[in-house]
């Protein structure tokens, strides 16, 4: 094949699992109502068992109800005759995944999964199956074919399983109403975790800060702007913020006069500068920062007073930005 043709090849793919993602979507229906609040309503977890293709989805979707507050396991069909129902209770709710609905593993499964009491949700892709009519709930994954040129290796039918519980998933978090905060609790680990705990104020300085009052000089500046990292904070006594004034600031007016030390800073500070809040996320600032091209900025508290600055680059060193 030539190189065109395999690019074409690898489009028809993603053609067609997408064509076939909108089929599912728009199949979606009341069943699916129906599991999310079967799953929500349950004080157990929810177990996830699949053959082949299938169980690496399976175990997939268990990963993803784990991270989004809703706690589960893969089963492994085969496993579960051999002592792995020990890890089953009466609570739980079992979701089980066939392309066919008809994988004899599967349904010996779910004999005994009933004759535990546990409520069973059946995704697959023939609603006339085995698994469909004997789960409580049944939801649509049908395809048309599989992207596999002989229409055989699962390709559409396993992403259109995929989305389905990353569906189940998400609504769970949401009806549950599952928080930024709830996320990183379970992700303490990882940079998710990292930007969705880490405050301003874990990194903002807060003594000395580079202050001087009303009034200063210029001359004043530049001794602060050479200790304290290249910015000033013009504050009262009360600790209200005047305005910012920064290196470039300073640099820019030199380029054009001379004689500036014995000038009022208020000349060049910013009188409405950019500034963060005490108890907002440290990723969020960092990204105002990167965005609008600010390398330190004043923090102040719920009375708008100056409580602290922080500076770009110790965001990027605490690994929030």
């Amino acid at each position: 094949m030539t190189p065109e043709q395999i690019v074409e090849r690898g489009r028809r793919v993603v053609r067609l699992e997408r064509e076939a993602l909108e089929t599912v979507e728009e199949r979606l229906g009341e069943s699916f109502a129906r599991a999310v609040m079967m799953i929500a309503e349950s004080s157990g977890r929810v177990i996830v068992a699949g053959v082949g293709k299938s169980g690496l989805i399976g175990r997939k979707i268990a990963a993803t109800l784990t991270s989004t507050g809703t706690p589960a396991l893969f089963l492994h069909p085969a496993d579960s005759a051999h002592g792995d129902l020990g890890i089953v209770g009466t609570y739980d709710v079992a979701i089980l995944l066939s392309k066919s609905g008809e994988s004899d593993e599967l349904l010996l499964l779910l004999e005994h999964l009933q004759g535990l009491g546990v409520r069973s949700i059946a995704i697959t892709g023939d609603d006339a199956s085995g698994l469909a009519r004997l789960c409580d709930v049944s939801i649509d994954a049908w395809v048309r074919e599989e992207a596999c040129p002989h229409d055989l290796a699962p390709t559409t039918s396993t992403t259109a399983a995929l989305a389905l519980g990353d569906a189940l998933a998400v609504a769970l978090l949401e009806h549950k109403g599952f928080r930024r905060e709830d996320f990183a609790r379970i992700h303490p680990g990882g940079a998710l975790g990292r930007r969705l705990v880490t405050l301003v104020d874990d990194v903002m300085l807060s003594d000395p800060l580079p202050v001087l009052p009303p009034g200063s000089r210029l001359r004043q500046a530049v001794v602060v702007l050479a200790e304290q990292r290249g910015i000033v904070l013009v504050a009262d006594a009360d600790g209200r913020l005047h305005g910012v004034l920064t290196a470039g600031d300073l640099t820019r007016l030199m380029e054009h006069e001379t004689d500036i030390l014995s000038q009022p800073v208020e000349r060049i500070m910013t009188r409405t500068p950019r500034s963060a809040s005490r108890g907002e996320l440290a990723s969020a600032v960092a990204y105002r920062m990167e965005t609008h091209g600010i390398m330190a900025m004043p923090v102040l508290d719920v009375d708008g007073r100056l409580a602290g600055v922080v500076h770009l680059h110790d965001l990027l060193r605490a690994r929030v930005a």
